[in-house]
């Protein structure tokens, strides 16, 4: 953040949080299931992520994929991960829970809220699933959450710029923004090709990538008839990573915008 920009790498293993704080990386967001948009990773995974790097570490609160109108149980699940996490060296937590018609669950949001405190909390991008963005955001103000992830309700944050930047503009005459700058960190499909564009559009001062490339498996025997998950998932011999070099390259253009 001294050079005007954070920079947040979501990632789902150790060696990619290692890249991601070696490019640069001001803070993670740990998560299992990128594919499925981000899970609650595993307290074995928060633990040895906490040994090998000092950037702060946000670990993502969601039970399952789909959407985000939860069951009791799954409600007890949420609150029993962030005690978990809290208690395993989180330095910040990162959630979403709506309604069913689309609008932010104020009284489940408020409950997970104090379980979290007093660490700063991030709500995700279920944000970005609201009916009206707008009246969302007022409501995410005054429950006191300390930013809000989106892609401006858009496929990625590059279509969905001017929302991003409308809400900037309404975050800006409240108060919150003299506690938390980057209280709208764009996120979603940001890459080397459009990150100047959408920090410029957005009046960002931070912003949300994973910077993953596909690295080859070390088997040598395979199985090219056995697939362990659905057919839409990640092929078993392909790994995807944080990239050093994408996460510095992203960085560097991040300062040079200044």
């Amino acid at each position: 953040m001294d050079d005007g920009f954070l920079m947040e790498v979501c990632v789902d293993s150790v060696e990619s949080a290692v890249n991601a704080e070696r490019g640069g990386a001001g803070r993670i967001e740990l998560c299992a299931g990128l594919v499925e948009g981000g899970t609650t990773p595993s307290m074995g995974l928060l633990q040895v992520v906490k040994q090998c790097v000092r950037v702060p570490v946000f670990v993502m609160i969601r039970p399952r994929g789909g959407d985000f109108l939860y069951s009791d149980r799954e409600v007890e699940v949420m609150k029993a991960d962030i005690r978990l996490a809290k208690l395993h060296g989180a330095d910040g937590l990162v959630f979403g829970a709506l309604t069913e018609d689309g609008r932010i669950d104020t009284e489940l949001c408020t409950a997970l809220l104090a379980v979290c405190r007093p660490l700063p909390v991030t709500f995700h991008r279920a944000f970005d699933m609201v009916h009206d963005p707008l009246v969302a955001l007022e409501t995410l103000i005054s429950l006191g959450f300390e930013r809000v992830l989106t892609s401006g309700c858009d496929s990625s944050a590059l279509e969905g710029l001017s929302l991003i930047k409308r809400l900037a503009e309404q975050v800006s005459d409240n108060a919150i923004c003299a506690v938390t700058p980057g209280f709208f960190p764009p996120g979603g499909g940001i890459t080397e090709r459009n990150l100047q564009r959408i920090l410029e559009g957005s009046t960002a001062s931070e912003f949300h990538c994973s910077a993953r490339s596909a690295r080859d498996s070390g088997m040598k025997f395979r199985n090219p008839n056995v697939a362990m998950g659905a057919s839409f998932s990640a092929p078993e011999y392909s790994i995807k990573v944080a990239d050093v070099a994408k996460v510095r390259t992203l960085n560097a253009i991040a300062k040079n915008i200044l």
